[in-house]
């Protein structure tokens, strides 16, 4: 994984004040050097400049980045943030097209297949990626992402050029870029957040290439091509085949992501989902005579204030030990204080460059710094309940009747903070209400399913499209900020293209929830875990912890100067700092109660201040 960044504009020739725009790469290159400490690399033409920051897994000693390929008078030069899975076979193709391969990197394949079939060559790739490839003949950029959104890549647009990078905030070392929220922004943070409206980023004039989608830039503007999407079709494998299909691409894939020339690791919680990704890894590296690294999070206290509820019924460490001996890994738990978790909301903001899910990001931020002392590439559990249906929302009957979305149903909290002119200001039901509508509207449908399974899909597709994203945000972000590289082999597009159209009668089968997960893992994992009822992410339910934010809430009331008082309402934050929490209540997801509202807030009022944001309202 890495950092890219650049620039294209044809209105300006950035080499004729060449030092001036090297100096400009090399501040976004800097902004973003924790996703790639390994080596740095920059390019910079007429027309266009690129900066690389690179962490090595693959092919360490040729991958360079930026790559420049040259066929007689045309020039290639591609930056790459990603990993590619399906890499030899590629490499083949090609190989038999006639070319020949100076380096044994994905980066080199995707430059060749692009030259050779164009930018739909993007179809062929299994991974998660970000890339940019600046035709200089032609005087075209490209920039793609991934079917999923896996790898983030953002831009805007000044009028007369392309700004893009792996995160927000490399965007604003470009001249003239400033950090700007307006009333669409704040309706996001407030309404929205933390989750983000796909193809937005928040910032006035930031965006993202949508997930599945390649934007090219030439002189005669931007036009967007969607290369994947989402298709509804009658499933019609039986379901003993459906078992079986299912089985087999999970194994492909987790092998498949197993892919490095440095050691791999596994974040393990002792849940489903994690538990099979580490059961493969730790059953292929044993035949190798290897043994892998695997980690488990918890929180100081928790062993004394752990609550259990209907979105945490248990703890995760016996599950762990079970894992742990069942395979012989080599194992470290790793734990959290409130002092770490409380001062690591701000670096949480750090690298999502937005407030977040709290310490629900900084704690996972925590724990990366903390893996990649060990390892550089660690596999994930992510993603299988959205593909899976493992929330409880897919099984709720308030969120089949609620046209809302099912993670945040209730908006009240959000608003019983904010000061009653910025309220009605924003109008946060409106343009919460309309955000649901547009996505709703466009669920693939199938005129053969009936309402029950409709609206199904309609909360399936809610979910990929919205929560996964966020938590796939979350992941790519925190791992990154310390250069880690996470991957989530769960959430391999076949297996989501094949899931997808799976009636929901298999995939939750006798009411068990993530059946079919279950069943396609069947013989990998001890029963006690495989049958394991879902518990989420941990999260601290220590009160001292929610003392912490408490007093540190309370000294941004007192200091005047704090950006967040011009939009919250004192008496309001006060009264709710004085009542009790309710942890069993989330406002977002399953973690996120009132501890989380207070960190939320504290890294709002620090996302302001650090960014030095103008509010134009």
């Amino acid at each position: 994984m890495c950092g890219i960044a650049g620039f294209c504009s044809f209105k300006e020739n950035y080499s004729k004040e060449s030092a001036k725009w090297q100096e400009t790469l090399a501040n976004m290159k800097n902004s973003i050097k924790h996703r790639g400490p390994d080596e740095d690399g920059f390019m910079l033409e007429e027309h266009a400049g690129f900066a690389h920051a690179r962490l090595s897994i693959i092919d360490l000693a040729n991958g360079k980045q930026p790559m420049t390929r040259k066929i007689g008078n045309r020039s290639y030069t591609i930056i790459y943030n990603g990993e590619l899975y399906n890499t030899s076979e590629l490499r083949e193709d090609l190989e038999i097209k006639g070319w020949r391969f100076k380096t044994t990197s994905d980066t080199e394949v995707i430059l060749v297949g692009i030259i050779e079939y164009g930018n739909e060559f993007v179809k062929e790739l299994n991974g998660i990626f970000a890339f940019a490839i600046w035709d200089s003949y032609q005087e075209t950029l490209s920039i793609f992402r991934d079917r999923l959104g896996i790898k983030p890549l953002f831009y805007t647009n000044t009028g007369n050029a392309l700004i893009f990078g792996s995160e927000l905030k490399v965007l604003f070392e470009y001249p003239g870029i400033r950090p700007i929220i307006d009333k669409e922004g704040l309706c996001e943070v407030f309404g929205i957040g933390p989750a983000r409206t796909y193809g937005k980023g928040v910032f006035k004039g930031c965006k993202e290439v949508l997930p599945g989608y390649y934007n090219v830039y030439t002189r005669d503007g931007m036009k967007e091509y969607q290369y994947w999407k989402l298709v509804s079709r009658p499933h019609t494998d039986s379901y003993e085949e459906t078992v079986e299909k299912t089985a087999i691409l999970l194994k492909d894939s987790i092998i498949r992501q197993m892919i490095s020339d440095i050691p791999i690791c596994t974040f393990l919680s002792g849940g489903v989902d994690s538990s099979i990704v580490t059961a493969v890894c730790a059953s292929e590296l044993a035949k190798r005579g290897e043994q892998l690294n695997t980690f488990s999070f918890d929180f100081a206290g928790n062993d004394q204030y752990f609550k259990a509820n209907d979105f945490q019924p248990s703890r995760d460490r016996p599950y762990v030990d079970l894992m742990v001996k069942h395979f012989n890994t080599k194992h470290t738990y790793l734990e959290c204080d409130n002092f770490k978790l409380a001062d690591a909301l701000y670096k949480a903001v750090d690298a999502k460059d937005l407030p977040g899910m709290a310490d629900v990001d900084s704690s996972l931020l925590y724990f990366c710094s903390e893996v990649k002392k060990y390892n550089k590439v660690t596999l994930t559990g992510e993603c299988a309940d959205e593909i899976f249906g493992g929330y409880p929302w897919f099984h709720s009957k308030e969120a089949f009747e609620s046209a809302a979305f099912p993670w945040s149903r209730n908006i009240e909290p959000r608003k019983q903070l904010l000061q009653d002119d910025l309220l009605q200001l924003l109008n946060l039901e409106d343009y919460i209400n309309k955000t649901y509508e547009t996505s709703v509207a466009e669920t693939p449908r199938l005129s053969s399913d009936n309402a029950e399974e409709t609206r199904r899909r309609e909360i399936s597709y809610l979910n990929i499209k919205w929560f996964m994203a966020t938590l796939l945000d979350r992941m790519d972000r925190t791992s990154m900020f310390s250069g880690l590289e996470a991957r989530v082999p769960l959430a391999d597009h076949r297996i989501l293209d094949y899931v997808w159209n799976v009636p929901w009668d298999i995939k939750c089968k006798g009411g068990v929830v993530k059946h079919l997960l279950r069943e396609a893992a069947k013989g990998l994992l001890p029963d006690e875990v495989l049958y394991r009822r879902k518990s989420p992410y941990p999260k601290t339910y220590n009160p001292h912890y929610e003392a912490i934010l408490a007093e540190r809430l309370t000294e941004v009331l007192n200091n005047p100067s704090s950006p967040v008082n011009r939009l919250i309402d004192r008496k309001k934050v006060e009264s709710f700092l004085s009542a009790p929490s309710d942890y069993g209540k989330p406002w977002f997801g399953q973690l996120m109660a009132g501890p989380q509202m207070l960190a939320y807030l504290l890294q709002i009022n620090y996302w302001l201040d650090k960014y030095k944001i103008e509010l134009e309202i």
